[in-house]
């Protein structure tokens, strides 16, 4: 039974990270009320149906997930509509914070923001520091924009707004739409695809760019963990140790033995360009508030996406596909 107390609402409930935190909250028998949203709720890009959306749950706390998203080529195509969109519904969740004397909010960054051109590991005081990259320039400064509201609100008002930025995400729920995936769930697909179909899985460049993965349920663990503990309007980097950085060729070798798919039959396309070798970020400030965390491996983390994505192809992965494809 419920125990009065918080009321945390989730935008974007129904993506990657909340469906995490979902399943986190339920399975910690978390006494706070979640309650997680999804597109079908409102459109949090327009004032009045967010505000509806406040005046009906009346929210305590705010874990602010929702965003305008897309690959490389849509934030190329259509740059307005990402800047539009993110900034709108950013100032609408943040301002109806406000307005209902929301004690704290939690929104969700990206590593886009950072510069394009800068130093490795990058960390939380570097955000600002030079333009993110020209591809997708229009959404890292609408990201970016949070932060400055965040602060903005604290010295004029005392709220207690924050941010965290998470390193590359993965796990159930992805988005495993081919066209617009993201590395692990596009290859986990193709895998998929090139079993069935009984075809080698050409993979690109050499394997050897370096990435830091985090699962979605360590990064939901570390999301309640920051709704409730830390105290302070400066954005928190959440990743895994830079130690912890796999090549783009681990990555795959754990894809395929969870997908039960020849070693003999990935091929590896060498004329591909491998893009940039490495973004290391650093979670020295989180290892500073949160100490020993111990972060699911990339084995047991690729296992345990790859079981859900098999587990659900015909249902939540195929429907989506035909959906938004």
């Amino acid at each position: 039974m419920f125990v009065e107390g918080r009321v945390v609402l989730v935008t974007g409930g129904s993506g990657l990270v909340g469906k995490a935190i979902q399943k986190v909250v339920q399975d910690t028998e978390n006494s706070d009320k979640y309650i997680f949203l999804s597109s079908k709720d409102g459109d949090l890009r327009k004032f009045e149906e967010a505000k509806a959306i406040f005046e009906r749950h009346k929210p305590t706390h705010v874990i602010h997930l929702a965003a305008f998203v897309g690959g490389l080529f849509r934030n190329m195509k259509y740059p307005v509509d990402f800047w539009n969109s993110n900034v709108n519904m950013n100032n609408n969740v943040l301002q109806l914070c406000h307005e209902f004397n929301v004690k704290k909010c939690v929104s969700c960054l990206s590593t886009c923001i950072f510069p394009d051109k800068t130093t490795y590991p990058i960390d939380e005081t570097m955000v600002h520091s030079g333009p993110p990259h020209e591809s997708n320039a229009a959404y890292a400064y609408a990201k970016r924009m949070i932060d400055v509201q965040n602060k903005a609100y604290n010295q004029q008002h005392g709220r207690m707004f924050t941010s965290v930025i998470p390193t590359n995400i993965y796990g159930p729920h992805d988005n495993f739409i081919l066209n617009d995936s993201h590395v692990i769930p596009g290859l986990i697909h193709r895998c998929y695809i090139c079993k069935k179909e009984g075809k080698k899985f050409d993979c690109w460049g050499t394997g050897k760019p370096l990435r830091q993965f985090i699962h979605s349920e360590d990064l939901a663990r570390l999301m309640i963990w920051t709704l409730e503990n830390y105290e302070s309007v400066e954005p928190l980097i959440l990743s895994v140790d830079p130690e912890a950085e796999v090549s783009i060729k681990d990555v795959v070798n754990a894809v395929v033995k969870a997908m039960d798919f020849p070693m003999k039959d990935v091929f590896w396309d060498t004329e591909k360009a491998d893009g940039q070798y490495k973004k290391t970020a650093s979670n020295k400030k989180l290892r500073g508030l949160l100490g020993d965390y111990k972060f699911m491996g990339l084995e047991e983390g690729i296992k345990s996406t790859v079981d859900w994505f098999l587990a659900n192809y015909k249902t939540e992965v195929r429907g989506r596909i035909t959906e938004e494809g």
